[in-house]
């Protein structure tokens, strides 16, 4: 009798589970491991918020997308999330008897976080808010380098999103008994905004529970993504809750981490062309080299974004056209 081919642990799980298949994080913290909800279920993560994870697990999106629920009554739902009809079913039966959504709030327009938005309108009449469609809050420079070509980005941009509310920096949204104040916090896409209640801030993918964020030009700006850390500092807030991964309890620590982190690659960057000129995939394999080279390509293109922001800077200059295949050397 041939014996059957075996299954790792993550695929046995999801099997007898019922959930999908996840992929293998290795090298995570324990604690950053350890968030690891069941898709589907609602879940109270402090009065007036909830949670449900949608099941698209992937090697960008950890565990899922976390969409959550705001207030009750009339509840706002932020990062509806993939248009899958399961996590659409799940959220409606997260409302308790006699609830309705009011209004659907998209922190950015990726298609893990947007999608499910237009749908969902449809089925509560609820509108979509947002800062705007993806490329709203675009900077002159990002929308020069767009204009140029060839230069890729544009990964997992939902292009059809448009909201029905356009939402101002600073601008407030309320229900029943919750009050959101929206907060531009433009970097991993030029559209996106943090929403704040009380001391809790709602960051979508600006900051995450698990990783760093992709900064992909010109859809992504390093520069904006920066000034949008040191704006979340200045709130003072006692937890945050990202697109991905688990609540954040230290919030100073964790920006700050991120800030320390994006400094430390500019000046492996700057060692690494104080050697001699380079061309991005090359200062990838000499700065990432303990990234799986399947995310090779998503370390290039955060490379990608701190050589246009020190080009901005004059810090650096390029040799050749196009910038993703030039090559670059201190000014």
């Amino acid at each position: 009798m041939t014996k059957p081919p075996s299954r790792d642990a993550a695929t046995t799980s999801a099997i007898t589970s019922g959930r999908p298949p996840a992929p293998a994080f290795s090298g995570l913290p324990p604690e950053i491991a350890a968030f690891d909800p069941r898709p589907g279920v609602v879940e109270q993560l402090a009065p007036g918020i909830r949670r449900v994870l949608a099941p698209n697990p992937s090697a960008m999106t950890f565990r899922g997308t976390n969409s959550y629920l705001v207030g009750t009554g009339t509840v706002a739902v932020i990062d509806p999330g993939p248009a899958l009809p399961a996590h659409r079913d799940a959220l409606l039966a997260a409302l308790a008897p006699g609830e309705r959504i009011s209004h659907i709030l998209v922190t950015h327009s990726h298609v893990d976080h947007s999608p499910l938005a237009p749908e969902l309108s449809r089925l509560t009449g609820a509108p979509v808010l947002a800062f705007g469609d993806s490329r709203t809050g675009m900077s002159p420079a990002m929308r020069h380098l767009a204009a140029e070509g060839g230069l890729g980005g544009g990964e997992g941009i939902d292009a059809a999103f448009a909201p029905d509310v356009t939402l101002a920096d600073d601008e407030t949204i309320s229900g029943s008994d919750w009050e959101l104040r929206a907060i531009w916090t433009p970097g991993h896409l030029s559209n996106h905004l943090s929403f704040a209640m009380g001391d809790a801030v709602f960051t979508g993918d600006v900051v995450m529970g698990w990783a760093s964020s992709l900064i992909s030009p010109p859809e992504g700006d390093l520069g904006a993504y920066m000034t949008s850390l040191a704006r979340l500092r200045t709130l003072g807030a006692r937890r945050l809750h990202p697109g991905h991964g688990a609540p954040v309890d230290d919030p100073d620590a964790r920006l700050s981490a991120l800030i320390a982190h994006r400094l430390g690659r500019e000046a492996e960057i700057l060692a690494a062309l104080s050697a001699g000129p380079a061309t991005i995939e090359a200062l990838t394999r000499a700065i990432y080299t303990d990234v799986p080279t399947a995310l090779l390509p998503a370390a290039a293109r955060n490379v990608f974004a701190h050589i246009v922001d020190l080009i901005e800077r004059n810090e650096i200059e390029a040799k050749g056209t196009p910038l993703v295949t030039a090559q670059f050397r201190r000014s």
